[in-house]
C-alpha cells in the first residue's frame, strides 16, 4: 500500500475506481474522482465521513465492512472524520425499522461509545493526521433558530420518499415526529464537519443523499457517496446483527471466530472474504494496471461472483471445508495475529472433528456453602445470556454437565455433582464448574 504521497500522485480516475471496487452505489457518477482531482490539485486531504450511533456497545464484522472501506481512504493518504452519533442517538436512526426505536439513557450511549471507539482502532489507523473523532453533540445541540433554519431544509414528501416511510405511511402505521428529524440532523453532520466523501450501508442510501441537498443549501460543496453492501448474519439469511444472534464480533475470542465462521453457509464464503479480506491487488498494483471502472449499481453476487472470490459452489464437499477453514483462518490472523489462526484452529479441531474438551476450560465458581447450583444464572453471568434464554437451552438439550446433558426442567443441580464437572453450552461454550 503506498504511502500518502504516492498516493496523491496516482490518476484521480484509477484510485477512485480502486476505491469503488467492491460498493455497491458510487454516487452522483464521477463525484469521488472529482473530489480526488481537486485533492491532489489543492495538495490537501480529503474529509471522508462515517458517523455511527452508539445502540449498541460491540462491533462486528457487518460494521467491518464500511471501517475496512475507511481504512483503504487512509492509506491512500486520506482524513477519516469518525462521528460518534451521541446525539442522533437519542432519536433512532429510522432506516429499516417498522416501529420507533427505543430510546437510550445518556449513560448508555456514553459506554457504548467508548467500547465502540476502541473496537473500531482495531481497523482504522490512529494516527492523528489520518483520524478525527467527533460526537455530534458538540453541533446539534442547536438553538431553536437553527433548528428551525436546518428544518425548512427538507420536505415532508422528500422523507416519505424513504422506502420504510413510505411502507410504514401506506399501512397507517406511526411516524413519530422524532424519526422524520433524524435525516435531517444526520444529513448537518455533514456540513458540521465539512464532509467531501461519506461513507456508509445500503440501507442508508437515502440520508446520505440528503445530507448533499442540506450542504447545498448551507452553500457548502456537496459530498460524494460511497454505499458498502450489508453483510449477511453467519445464518446466511439476514443481515449481520446482535439482536439476531448472527453476527462475529470483532473482539470475540479467536476461537469463537474461527467457530462461527466455519457455520457461514457455503454460498455466502466469497462475499465475506470480498468484503473483509480483499486484499490480494495493491492500490498501486490496481491503479497502475488499470482498475475496474467506477461502480455505480449492485455490487456482483450469485455463485458464479462466490467462487471467483474464493466461495465454492454448494456440494464440493471437502473443498468447500478447505475454503472456509482457509476464511476462518484469515479471519483470525486479520483481527489477531498467525499464533492465534494457528491455535484457533487446532480448537476447532479437538473440539468439533475430534470431539474432546478444549485444553484449557475457563473456571466458574459458585458458593460452596449452597446445596445447589442453579445453571441458568451461573450461564447468564458467565456466556452473557439471559436466565429465560439459558432455561431454553436446557430444555432443548442443548446444555451438559459433565458426560449428560440436562433434563428439560433441569435447573437446579446438587453441588457436589457440579464441582469439578464441564459445563457445556451448545457447541462452543464451556466452564469447569468449581465450588469456591
Amino acid at each position: 500500500m503506498p504511502n500518502a504521497s504516492e498516493a496523491a500522485a496516482l490518476d484521480p480516475a484509477r484510485l477512485a475506481a480502486w476505491l469503488q471496487r467492491n460498493a455497491v452505489d458510487g454516487l452522483p457518477d464521477g463525484a469521488l474522482v472529482e473530489r480526488l482531482a481537486w485533492a491532489a490539485k489543492e495538495g490537501r486531504r480529503l474529509r471522508v465521513k462515517l458517523g455511527i450511533d452508539p445502540t449498541a456497545p460491540d462491533i462486528h464484522l457487518g460494521h467491518a465492512v464500511v471501517l475496512r472501506k475507511l481504512r483503504e481512504f487512509q492509506d491512500a493518504g486520506h482524513r477519516v472524520v469518525l462521528i460518534i452519533g451521541d446525539y442522533t442517538a437519542r432519536v433512532g436512526d429510522p432506516s429499516g425499522r417498522s416501529t420507533l426505536r427505543p430510546i437510550l439513557s445518556g449513560e448508555e450511549i456514553e459506554a457504548n461509545a467508548a467500547t465502540f471507539q476502541r473496537q473500531a482502532l482495531r481497523i482504522i489507523d490512529d494516527d492523528g493526521e489520518l483520524l478525527e473523532v467527533r460526537r455530534n453533540g458538540e453541533w446539534l445541540d442547536l438553538p431553536m433558530v437553527e433548528l428551525l433554519a436546518l428544518a425548512r431544509t427538507t420536505t415532508v414528501a422528500q422523507l416519505l420518499e424513504r422506502d420504510d416511510f413510505a411502507k410504514r405511511w401506506t399501512a397507517n402505521e406511526p411516524i413519530s415526529l422524532l424519526e422524520l428529524l433524524y435525516p435531517p440532523l444526520q444529513g448537518y453532520d455533514s456540513v458540521a464537519i465539512e464532509a467531501d466523501v461519506e461513507l456508509g450501508g445500503t440501507d442508508q442510501k437515502f440520508n446520505l443523499l440528503l445530507g448533499r441537498d442540506i450542504q447545498r443549501s448551507y452553500g457548502k460543496r456537496e459530498q460524494a457517496i460511497l454505499t458498502m453492501p450489508l453483510l449477511v448474519g453467519v445464518d446466511g439469511k439476514q443481515k449481520m446483527s446482535k439482536s439476531l444472534g448472527n453476527q462475529i464480533g470483532v473482539t470475540d475470542p479467536p476461537e469463537e471466530i474461527f467457530g462461527k465462521a466455519m457455520s457461514i453457509p457455503d454460498e455466502a464464503v466469497g462475499e465475506y472474504r470480498r468484503l473483509l479480506l480483499d486484499d490480494a491487488d495493491t492500490l498501486a498494483g490496481e491503479a497502475g494496471a488499470g482498475a475496474p471502472a467506477a461502480v455505480s449499481g449492485a455490487a456482483p453476487d450469485g455463485p458464479a461472483a462466490s467462487t471467483r472470490s474464493g466461495g465454492v459452489a454448494a456440494g464440493d464437499g471437502s473443498a468447500a471445508r478447505d475454503v472456509k477453514r482457509a476464511l476462518a483462518r484469515d479471519l483470525v490472523r486479520w483481527l489477531y495475529s498467525d499464533a492465534a489462526a494457528a491455535e484457533a484452529e487446532r480448537h476447532f479441531e479437538r473440539v468439533f472433528v475430534s470431539r474432546e474438551a478444549p485444553e484449557r476450560i475457563e473456571e466458574a465458581s459458585f458458593a460452596a456453602d449452597d446445596d445447589v447450583v442453579h445453571v441458568p444464572g451461573v450461564m447468564a453471568s458467565e456466556f452473557g445470556l439471559s436466565r429465560a434464554q439459558a432455561r431454553r437451552l436446557i430444555d432443548q438439550g442443548g446444555v451438559t454437565l459433565g458426560d449428560a446433558p440436562l433434563a428439560a426442567g433441569e435447573y437446579d443441580v446438587p453441588s457436589a455433582r457440579a464441582d469439578g464437572q464441564v459445563l457445556k453450552v451448545g457447541k462452543r461454550r464451556f466452564r469447569r464448574l468449581r465450588a469456591a
